[in-house]
C-alpha cells in the first residue's frame, strides 16, 4: 500500500513572525539628558568657585592694607617699649656702678662713635 506522495507546506496565511528583537524596558535618562546634567552641575560649580575667588580676592586686599595701616602704630609702639626697656636698663646700671668712680650710666662701652644698634626693616 504506497500513499500518495505529500508535500508538507505552511498552514494558510503563512508562519507567525519570528521575534528576533530584545524586548528591554526604558531604563532611566538618555545619555544626552545625562549629559546636559553634568553640564549644567559643572557650570553651577565654577560659578560658584568665580565668586569665591573673588571673595577671597577682596578678603586678601582687606588684610594687606589693615597691615598697611597698622604697621606705624605697631612700629610706635614697639619704640615706646624699646625706650621703657633701654631707660630701665640704665637705672638698673646706675644703680648696680653706683660705687664705681668715674662711671657713667647709659653711655656706649665702645670707643667708636659710629656704632648704632641695629636698625629694623619692616617688610610688608
Amino acid at each position: 500500500m504506497s500513499t500518495p506522495f505529500r508535500q508538507d507546506m505552511p498552514p494558510s496565511g503563512g508562519f507567525e513572525a519570528v521575534k528576533y528583537k530584545r524586548n528591554l524596558p526604558f531604563r532611566g535618562p538618555s545619555g544626552l539628558v545625562i549629559l546636559g546634567g553634568v553640564t549644567a552641575v559643572c557650570a553651577y560649580g565654577f560659578y560658584r568657585v568665580g565668586k569665591g575667588n573673588l571673595e577671597k580676592r577682596e578678603l586678601q586686599r582687606e588684610k594687606v592694607w589693615s597691615r598697611i595701616h597698622l604697621v606705624p602704630l605697631l612700629l610706635a609702639e614697639g619704640d615706646r617699649d624699646a625706650y621703657r626697656r633701654q631707660q630701665a636698663a640704665v637705672a638698673r646700671e646706675r644703680e648696680i656702678m653706683k660705687d664705681v668712680p668715674g662711671w657713667e650710666a647709659g653711655k656706649s662701652v665702645y670707643s667708636n662713635p659710629s656704632h648704632r644698634s641695629a636698625e629694623t626693616i619692616v617688610v610688608i
